[in-house]
């Protein structure tokens, strides 16, 4: 295996390990957030509920739509990129 194949690999992991850290630690620090706010208005698990929540939903679609571009960015840089913008466009006359 090739130096660069390697920190190609190391580097995916790093950044599949970041995102699992921000997947979990987000909505956790919101819901304690919420959990300090609920003990100082005096209700249940309100804000408790509603900013973990809200955090995950705010986590998800940002790794849904960087996921995306990401994946727009590796096909514009694939070999057959070319080849699928020129079907798109139809035959020229």
């Amino acid at each position: 295996m090739d130096l660069r194949d390697k920190r190609e690999l190391y580097n995916g992991f790093g950044d599949t390990l970041a995102k699992a850290v921000e997947f979990v630690v987000t909505p956790m620090l919101f819901g304690f957030g919420g959990h300090l706010l609920d003990g100082w208005l005096g209700t249940g698990a309100v804000f408790t509920a509603l900013l973990a929540v809200f955090a995950l939903a705010g986590t998800s679609v940002r790794m849904y739509y960087g996921y995306e571009a990401a994946m727009k960015a590796h096909e514009a840089d694939s070999p057959w990129a070319g080849t699928s913008r020129a079907r798109a466009a139809g035959p020229r006359p």
